[in-house]
């Protein structure tokens, strides 16, 4: 019977362990004292944005500079997609639109209750790109009624942007516009295509998507002025949102642009460990020229900056490493 009953034993030892797994436990610190066992996935965006390349470089910095992790980046929807994969554990760290994180952390719009996550730092600032074929008569918001928009990717920091843009001008999302949520492949095909009247991407600067859309349609492509629309997200989101440029010699534009600026933030999980948090945020700035040479918005995280992640709650790791503990 001894045989049996240490079969029956390690059976239900095996099954306990699955069912750990399915409930988020590989998350947790494994028997070598690691997080998630060394393995750290990281959720960023659409493959042509800044999110994926800045992701990646950030990936290889991880697995060669804080002992005992590998890090990887996986291709996502952004924003509101990379929090829901912290929250489920199936990502480890998520870049998202500050907009987004703050709603998730106090439980508002897009979430119905607060997240548990955490933030390692303020990143850089994303850029609102609202681009319409110049054939199409679009020259504010408000023109794209009727029209054929592409409003970003699912459960993305660009859908939630495009949305209360177009409520913004007056328009009503879901009847007002004839909506299409693309990837940024597929809407920068869907212009080039003539599928496609308008388009909203918020990212940093250059995206290489638009850079390449700009670069194919020349004249064709008008960026639009989003200065009508910033006071009225104002007074309905708060301070969040700001006024700001796209230079005209980022993409080729005849003239400067105005727009508006959201931060970008790093989430993680509140049970992440407090010192692989403090390793996070400090390999940032140990390696930020490595990072620049990925993308150059990583120019752009300072860290004077990063702790003002509000309203969601610094990671106690992260803070630990900026105030020099």
């Amino acid at each position: 019977m001894r045989p049996i009953i240490r079969t029956c034993a390690a059976l239900a030892a095996l099954a306990l362990t699955a069912t750990l797994a399915a409930c988020g436990g590989e998350r947790n610190t494994g028997d070598d004292g690691l997080y998630n066992r060394g393995r750290l996935a990281i959720a960023t965006g659409n493959t042509t944005g800044v999110y994926y390349q800045l992701g990646g470089g950030y990936a290889d910095v991880i697995s060669r500079n804080v002992r005992g992790y590998q890090a990887t980046a996986e291709a996502t929807g952004a924003s509101v997609e990379n929090i829901q994969r912290v929250v489920r554990g199936d990502s480890d760290i998520a870049f998202s639109l500050a907009d987004v994180a703050g709603e998730a952390a106090t439980g508002k719009h897009s979430f119905s209750s607060p997240q548990p996550i955490r933030a390692l730092a303020r990143i850089y600032d994303n850029y609102v790109h609202v681009i319409a074929r110049a054939d199409a008569g679009i020259r504010t918001v408000a023109d794209m009624k009727g029209k054929r928009v592409s409003t970003g990717s699912p459960k993305s920091g660009t859908e939630t942007m495009a949305l209360r843009l177009l409520e913004a001008a007056g328009l009503d999302p879901g009847t007002g516009v004839k909506k299409q949520a693309l990837s940024l492949p597929e809407t920068v095909q869907g212009m080039k295509d003539g599928t496609l009247d308008a388009m909203v991407w918020s990212g940093g600067l250059p995206t290489s998507g638009i850079t390449d859309l700009m670069t194919s349609m020349k004249t064709k492509a008008v960026f639009v002025p989003l200065d009508r629309e910033l006071a009225r997200l104002g007074s309905t989101y708060g301070p969040i949102y700001k006024s700001t440029t796209i230079r005209k010699n980022v993409y080729g534009t005849p003239g400067d642009v105005s727009t508006i600026a959201v931060p970008n933030v790093l989430i993680v999980s509140a049970k992440m460990p407090d010192t692989l948090a403090h390793d996070l945020a400090k390999v940032i700035f140990d390696h930020q020229q490595e990072l620049i040479k990925v993308h150059p918005e990583a120019k752009n995280i300072d860290r004077a900056q990063a702790p003002k992640s509000e309203p969601v709650v610094l990671h106690p790791g992260a803070k630990k490493f900026y105030d020099g503990a």
